[in-house]
């Protein structure tokens, strides 16, 4: 077995979520990722945690997802529920060896769905938010993700393995570095009231006025790189490109263009996949209101895999979430989805702080902290 599935399954359960004995832990993942699962169960059962582990098949999944009504999708998981009700920490992985079996699948059932994880999604965001549940989710690197990315199994490991700095003799202490360059950043955005993003067909404000930015450093999602908030929900106006396509499970929407009028979205149009777009806007009334904006800051990821967990990391980007808030932010939009979509700033993009230029062709200005500093 590749050592650095073990040295993934310990920094998870040592620097992600610090496992302590008694805590009760939640292991979830599909069955392609077994092999992730155990490696996972085994590092949490020698702290001393209770464990308890969910496999989802993929068959059984479509299944449900094909042959059911819109009522029955919209019943949610109750056993998914009620585990995350009870866990203290809850460890789950992306993995499939098929990830277009759900392609021809009708957007009004892909709506469906997630209107019934709402239940479980907001009991996950209320306790992760508030420090309840501690939450990590990565990736297990599998076929199917492997071709999704246009890389073999092989490639697809390093890749996986490289944005993670598992190849590294010591990763923790890599995050921990990664970690404190970021928090200079969100200490500064903390003293800030309102971004401007410019990019190609982007020209954007958004405030975020009594609200805080977040180091994402490897503790709740894996691996990581990113800072974001939450923006005041009735504060963004503009317009914004997102120029790589939009992923909603499985199912891609290309060259999304948004017109934003007091924070919600009144014009969208896309290339390809209009249908599925205003299916999700038309969810609820939060889909139409943004929850998250965030500058990715992992250089190591450099290729576009179709992988929100990875992408939305690819330093040189922007993304913006539709949906639900972070809660840990300060956020208070309600919505069914967290859907993040990426804007790439590397071509002339722009971000100011209150006017100041503090980031530009997808980075950071140093200049700006190190003077200050």
């Amino acid at each position: 077995m590749d050592n650095r599935l073990n040295k993934l399954a310990k920094l998870l359960v040592e620097y992600s979520t610090k496992i302590k004995p008694e805590d009760f832990v939640l292991v979830s993942g599909q069955d392609a990722s077994i092999p992730w699962i155990e490696e996972v169960v085994k590092e949490a059962v020698k702290k001393g945690a209770h464990v308890e582990t969910i496999i989802n098949s993929l068959g059984a999944n479509s299944a449900k997802l094909r042959y059911s009504s819109l009522d029955q999708l919209k019943k949610g998981n109750y056993i998914l529920e009620k585990a995350i009700e009870k866990a203290d920490v809850w460890i789950s992985a992306w993995g499939t060896n098929n990830t277009r079996v759900d392609f021809n699948i009708q957007a009004n059932k892909i709506a469906a769905e997630a209107e019934g994880n709402s239940t479980w999604r907001r009991t996950y965001f209320d306790r992760s938010g508030n420090g309840e549940l501690r939450w990590c989710g990565t990736q297990f690197p599998t076929q199917g993700n492997a071709m999704e990315a246009n890389m073999s199994l092989s490639e697809y490991e390093d890749f996986v393995y490289a944005a993670g700095q598992i190849d590294e003799d010591d990763p923790i202490s890599q995050w921990k570095r990664i970690s404190a360059e970021q928090q200079r950043w969100v200490d500064y955005l903390d003293t800030k009231k309102e971004l401007h993003i410019v990019s190609e067909n982007t020209d954007i404000y958004v405030k975020f006025e009594g609200r805080k930015w977040v180091n994402c450093d490897g503790k709740q999602n894996f691996p990581d790189g990113e800072i974001c908030t939450s923006p005041v929900e009735n504060s963004i106006n503009g317009k914004i490109n997102f120029s790589f396509p939009g992923i909603f499970q499985g199912k891609e929407i290309e060259d999304i263009n948004l017109v934003i009028e007091k924070g919600k979205v009144i014009k969208a149009t896309a290339k390809k996949g209009q249908e599925l777009l205003d299916s999700l806007l038309d969810l609820d009334e939060g889909a139409r209101y943004f929850g998250e904006v965030a500058i990715g800051t992992n250089y190591g990821i450099k290729n576009f895999t179709k992988n929100m967990l990875f992408d939305e990391k690819i330093g040189g980007t922007i993304h913006m979430a539709l949906g639900n808030s972070l809660f840990e932010a300060g956020g208070k939009n309600v919505s069914t989805i967290h859907w993040d979509m990426l804007c790439d700033m590397k071509n002339h993009g722009k971000i100011y702080a209150d006017d100041q230029l503090f980031y530009i062709d997808g980075h950071f200005i140093n200049d700006i902290i190190d003077k200050k500093n």
